[in-house]
């Protein structure tokens, strides 16, 4: 057993019987008409409850939820600069454990949170983010990934998946949109040795909110991707963001697993999955694409989802004989 799984050995979860009612963050946000990712901040945000500190990185989220003089916000919560959220909520963490240890306060069961969309954590705060995670600091990182910097103008970011068209990787004669493949921060996360890592969406609310929990009760650092539609952004429909989310799970785009003390389990194995072409359909952000390049992207979400469900089958055989 390791730090993860002793705090989670009698964890139940939520259902649809049990949800909490309380809504740490508000209705009446200044969030674009079907925006997945306030979505999934409200999903995260009614597992984790009221007893948190929020640090929050500079981003969509931060403009929707905090026009002055007005919040959204019924928790503590904290606007700090793109690039350094772990790094604040470093602080945050190491503060209140001085201050419980000095009987200044009794609060040793606050969980500190820090979030950031995909800029704010796969490029400009992944230096802080990855000191946090290598210091062990107790507290939740949630990356809400929309894939591009929307707020800003839909300029394209390291998790930008190959071939999507942004307003800095537009498509033309010599390009077909990005040209790297997204990088993979729920990996670079486990790299670090953090005991709690999940990818998350929207789409299926009862696994979001049980991976936010988990990662909240787990003592050290946790961290959560979660995949979150940008109707804006992906050119798709302002009701199609939870189609467009379930698409990219059972298109093998983007799998759904949790890593417990380095251990990997698939959260939703994809039986019968969807062409990527069923994924990229709705979204305009896609319609350039060419066969061959569509092609590629399937042959390459193949070979990546089957490396995943390898180290799965690998990491719980290993555990079996443990």
């Amino acid at each position: 057993m390791g730090i993860a799984s002793d705090a989670l050995k009698n964890f139940k979860g939520f259902n649809l019987k049990n949800l909490p009612e309380v809504e740490p963050v508000s209705p009446g946000h200044r969030a674009c008409q079907g925006c997945g990712e306030v979505l999934a901040l409200r999903q995260a945000m009614k597992a984790i409850g009221t007893n948190t500190v929020v640090c929050s990185a500079t981003g969509c989220m931060e403009i929707i939820t905090s026009p002055y003089p007005q919040t959204a916000w019924r928790v503590p919560w904290i606007h700090v600069a793109f690039e350094n959220a772990a790094a604040v909520a470093s602080g945050v963490e190491a503060a209140y454990k001085a201050m419980n240890r000095k009987k200044i306060i009794n609060q040793p069961d606050v969980t500190v949170v820090a979030y950031g969309g995909d800029g704010a954590t796969a490029d400009i705060g992944m230096q802080a983010l990855s000191g946090a995670l290598e210091r062990g600091h107790n507290f939740l990182y949630l990356c809400f990934d929309n894939e591009a910097y929307m707020n800003t103008g839909i300029q394209r970011s390291s998790s930008t998946p190959f071939g999507a068209s942004t307003t800095t990787s537009p498509p033309g004669k010599k390009s077909s949109g990005q040209s790297t493949w997204k990088k993979n921060m729920a990996e670079i996360a486990v790299a670090h040795g953090a005991p709690y890592v999940a990818t998350a969406t929207p789409a299926y609310p009862m696994d979001l909110m049980n991976k936010v929990k988990k990662a909240s009760l787990v003592p050290g650092p946790a961290y959560i991707h979660i995949y979150s539609p940008c109707p804006t952004g992906w050119r798709c429909g302002i009701d199609e963001s939870i189609e467009v989310a379930k698409l990219a799970v059972q298109s093998k785009v983007f799998p759904l697993y949790e890593v417990i003390d380095g251990v990997y389990y698939l959260s939703r194995k994809v039986a019968k999955p969807k062409p990527v072409t069923e994924y990229f359909k709705p979204q305009r952000r896609f319609r350039h694409l060419t066969e061959s390049e569509v092609q590629f992207i399937q042959a390459k979400v193949d070979e990546q989802y089957e490396k995943l469900v390898k180290k799965c089958v690998v990491e719980e055989k290993k555990k079996e004989k443990e």
